[in-house]
Formats: C-alpha cells, structure tokens, sequence
C-alpha cells in the first residue's frame, strides 16, 4: 500500500512540476506564462495570422486555466491577453478595420451596433500608436474591474475600455463560430497541425 501510494505521489510529482513550454511560430518566441494584474497567465495557443499569402502578425492566448473548448475560454473570468507580433507594417485603419470585420462577423447587427462606441475608442488608440511596424508587440489585455488595456511594446496606450462584453467580443475574432482564420483558430486553441 506504501508502495503505491509512493509511487502515485511521484506521478503527481513529476506531471506537476512539467513546466509550460515556450511557443515558436514563424521565428517569433511567446513566452510560456506572462504576468497581468497580478495573476500569472498560460500560453494556451500560438499561431499565424495570414492575408492572402502574407504573414501578418503572430498571435498568443494567455488565460489563467487553458482549455480547447472556445466558449469556456471566451466566457471564463479572470485576465487575459491576446498578444500579436507583427511581421509586417499594417496601418492603423487596416488594423481596426480587420477587428471591426471580425467583430461583425461574430455578432448580430444589434450587438455590433452596441459594441461600436468601444470599437471607435479603440479605433482612437490605435490611430494614436499608428502604423504598426513590423516587430511591434501588441497585447489586448482583459482586467477586471478595469476594462480592456492595449499595450504596445510594454506600455499602456489610451484609457482602459469598459466591458467584459467587449473582450469577449475580441476573442471572438480570432476564436469564435467565424474565426479570422480557421488554422489560427485550431492554434490558439492548443491543437497541434
């Protein structure tokens, strides 16, 4: 009985202490966990944005519990963070443009036309960043009790956006019923191929 119980705590053990690995998509190392709020964040998945032929931007989620299933990641509380790599210059009205389109396609006409004023203030940041350089780091970060954080190479641009509603609406972009790509989908998702 010793035996085993020694042997099923060594199991515990060792699955316990398997660290997170790092992610390597297209040359762009993500960090295994981040830190937001507070809270310590997992890679849940890493992959590729491409338009056309081009590569975009490399994309990773970090959540406080990974999962495969979309609508717990979408749904579950706490911080998150999708941080996107830029491999390509793309203009600020390109990039917003891209997230209205996603957001339209993941939301009824009503619920679009809720999310606007917030679409718009993010819009503003981002018009303010600029054109994004290729290298840049953007990270769309969710924190309770404040809003959604945009942060661009390490520092906070713009005033947090209000609503969870509105986050939630982000990740559904890039993991929602319409994905912006379904490859990229399956990646932040953690499936691997």
């Amino acid at each position: 009985m010793a035996t085993r119980l020694r042997a099923a705590l060594l199991v515990l053990l060792a699955t316990c202490a398997i660290p997170s690995l790092a992610a390597d998509v297209a040359g762009v190392t993500l960090a295994p966990s981040v830190q937001v709020s507070g809270t310590t964040l997992m890679l849940n998945g890493a992959g590729l944005r491409k338009r056309l032929f081009f590569k975009v931007y490399v994309a990773g989620l970090y959540v406080a519990r990974t999962s495969a299933q979309a609508l717990e990641l979408i749904s579950e509380p706490g911080p998150k963070r999708v941080a996107i790599h830029m491999l390509r210059d793309v203009g600020a009205d390109t990039f917003t443009g891209a997230l209205r389109e996603g957001i339209e396609k993941n939301h009824s006409a009503a619920e679009t036309a809720a999310l606007e004023p917030r679409v718009e203030a993010l819009a503003a940041v981002m018009k303010d960043v600029g054109e994004t350089k290729d290298g840049m780091n953007i990270s769309l970060d969710w924190i309770p009790g404040s809003g959604t954080v945009i942060v661009v190479d390490g520092t906070a641009r713009g005033k947090p956006i209000a609503g969870e509603d509105f986050y939630q609406a982000l990740l559904r972009i890039w993991i929602g019923e319409h994905p912006a790509q379904d490859d990229l989908k399956k990646a932040l998702l953690g499936e691997k191929g």
